[in-house]
């Protein structure tokens, strides 16, 4: 079973997403911050993870910086799924190796779940 985190504050959007991820097979759990997102990923060691950016308490950009900082967390995919442009976005996004950028309001549940299969099966 394919293991997703789901790093996003929005009560809603999280457990739309979780209800398609489940309904496709995934095992998945949600951080509702990036401090508790760092938490779940060293626990639930997941094959992705989608993070929003914006959030309290730690937002996405450093929780990606901790995850990567670690052994466990160097190579997993990174799916940014936030509702800033790409323009608006932290350059050193980049450099903490994103699979993709994703604008929540631009595609449907299904169409993000498409992506995550795809950068899945395109991760060694």
């Amino acid at each position: 079973m394919i293991k997703i985190a789901i790093i996003e504050d929005d009560p809603t959007i999280s457990q739309m997403y979780r209800m398609k991820f489940e309904s496709d097979g995934f095992e998945v759990r949600l951080a509702a911050n990036g401090q508790i997102g760092i938490e779940v990923v060293e626990k639930f060691q997941p094959d992705i993870i989608l993070l929003d950016l914006q959030m309290p308490e730690t937002d996405g950009t450093e929780a990606l910086k901790h995850i990567r900082s670690k052994d466990w967390g160097k190579t997993i995919p990174v799916i940014v799924l936030t509702n800033l442009g790409e323009e608006e976005a932290p350059r050193e996004l980049k450099k903490l190796g994103i699979h993709s950028y994703i604008v929540k309001a631009n595609l449907t549940p299904r169409q993000v779940a498409e992506q995550v299969k795809s950068a899945i099966k395109n991760n060694p």
